[in-house]
């Protein structure tokens, strides 16, 4: 029996612009498939549309025919399609809901009418499976933590049509593996697994099919080793050899708690001024958190951080709009950023000029959604027109958590080119915290990998070619 069939499909949010164009695409039990194509081409409006998302809550002009076990959808309840089909949306803050994991894990269960010793079965069990603790709090979660919590909620309601969008976004490459092996197995078992990801060489090794989204059509890949190879080439670092010595921040034996939770131990390091900086580490290793300290979004617990930024900022003086004159901080969610109803406001509202906010625009490549709002846009586009809104401020020190999630090959490869010809031109310093051995090599002079609340391994290139190889 066919999981998923789409006939004829062509959907439209405005009526005008078609984003799938009379595509047909079919999907099995037994079997991964991804879905992979440039950011913005389509591929999570083809998730909305299988899982009901469209018409039901998203609207806009939709023809064509959509089976779910062979059954036309057209007409169905949202509620009676999420029976047979569970999605993992991108946004991990979208779904999170409850205060505790297995308070958020029991709700989707709850709601499928699931008895209480069958919940508690489920939670043991998916806990167990993405390596978390039912009584963490999820406030407190890291990026890649909540990622494997939402993964978790949808894999406990057991529905046997499973859709992900960006599931590895945010893990590190043991929790990726995981992940993937998890999927594999409950392909073995008679699920559908429907995925859709930008970072192929952690995914091919898993799907059974390709199938490459773009310009409204959905195409099967014939040759998935000759795909990864044209999507997976290393990324040149164009920005010649750092030889700084001089330090920026200065990390004392820092260390950061909250409540009985200890996040950072003992953190000691030097960050060069004019430098590239990467933080490497496994999910919940405390990156986040070591990168807001140094923004003085926290305040550390223990020893101290060091700044030569300028005089007037005294190491205990609390961040303020000078402050973040200088400092640019972008998020892992860029929700948390954009506020502006256009993307045009949003770039410019720091920027010296329209002129320089159009500049980077262009480079950016989103000057083309000048008039949109930014909360309209695929996650790949809010991230670019988030970070394009700092780097249009010129800040002395730009730090970015996770700057490439959601970006396919092109995107990623324009990203890094860009933030490296900004640094070359405005001598800033970049500390980065990635999970994409491709963004972390490209945009590295200096990395320190982080274990067990300490900083356990310092280096180049190569510290980041071994914690990925590892």
């Amino acid at each position: 029996m066919r999981a998923i069939e789409l006939k004829n499909v062509t959907f439209s949010y405005d009526g005008k612009t078609k984003i799938l164009d009379n595509v047909s695409f079919t999907a099995e039990y037994g079997k991964v498939s991804l879905i992979s194509g440039l950011s913005g081409e389509g591929k999570s409006t083809l998730m909305y549309i299988i899982s009901g998302i469209i018409p039901n809550i998203t609207y806009g002009e939709l023809k064509g025919e959509v089976k779910i076990n062979e059954e036309d959808i057209k007409g169905k309840k949202l509620g009676e399609i999420c029976r047979k089909v569970g999605v993992v949306l991108q946004n991990a803050d979208e779904q999170i809901i409850q205060k505790r994991i297995e308070d958020e894990i029991a709700f989707g269960c709850e709601n499928l009418a699931f008895p209480p010793e069958k919940i508690k079965k489920q939670i043991e069990i998916v806990c167990k499976l993405m390596k978390l603790s039912p009584e963490w709090e999820c406030r407190k979660l890291s990026g890649g933590q909540k990622q494997r919590l939402i993964t978790a909620s949808t894999l406990a309601m057991g529905q046997k049509i499973i859709i992900l969008d960006e599931p590895l976004a945010n893990l590190d490459k043991d929790g990726a593996a995981n992940l993937m092996q998890t999927l594999r197995s409950l392909a073995g078992a008679g699920y559908c697994v429907l995925v859709i990801e930008h970072r192929l060489d952690m995914v091919l090794p898993y799907v059974d099919g390709v199938y490459h989204v773009g310009s409204g059509k959905i195409k099967e890949i014939e040759n998935k080793e000759e795909y990864l190879v044209s999507q997976t080439t290393k990324i040149e670092d164009i920005c010649p050899v750092f030889a700084g010595n001089k330090s920026l921040f200065d990390l004392d034996h820092v260390a950061f708690s909250v409540k009985e939770r200890e996040i950072l131990k003992d953190i000691s390091c030097k960050i060069p001024k004019g430098g590239r900086t990467v933080f490497l580490g496994e999910n919940g290793c405390g990156k986040t958190t070591l990168m807001r300290l140094i923004a003085r979004l926290y305040k550390p617990t223990g020893g101290k951080i060091t700044q030569y930024i300028e005089g007037k900022f005294g190491q205990k003086t609390k961040a303020n709009k000078k402050w973040f004159k200088k400092v640019g901080v972008i998020y892992q969610n860029p929700d948390y950023q954009l506020f502006m109803p256009t993307v045009e406001k949003e770039v410019g509202f720091g920027a010296e000029s329209p002129e320089y906010a159009e500049k980077i625009a262009e480079l950016f490549g989103i000057k083309h959604l000048w008039n949109r709002h930014p909360q309209s846009l695929s996650e790949g586009q809010k991230r670019r027109v988030s970070i394009a809104a700092v780097v249009a401020c010129k800040p002395e020190v730009l730090l970015l958590d996770e700057p490439t999630v959601g970006q396919d090959f092109e995107g990623l490869c324009k990203m890094t080119d860009i933030l490296n010809r900004l640094h070359e031109e405005t001598g800033n310093t970049m500390i980065t915290i990635t999970h994409d051995v491709r963004c972390a090599e490209a945009l590295c002079d200096k990395a320190f990998y982080i274990e067990n609340g300490v900083v356990a391994k310092s280096g180049g290139k190569e510290l980041v070619r071994e914690y990925f190889k590892g």
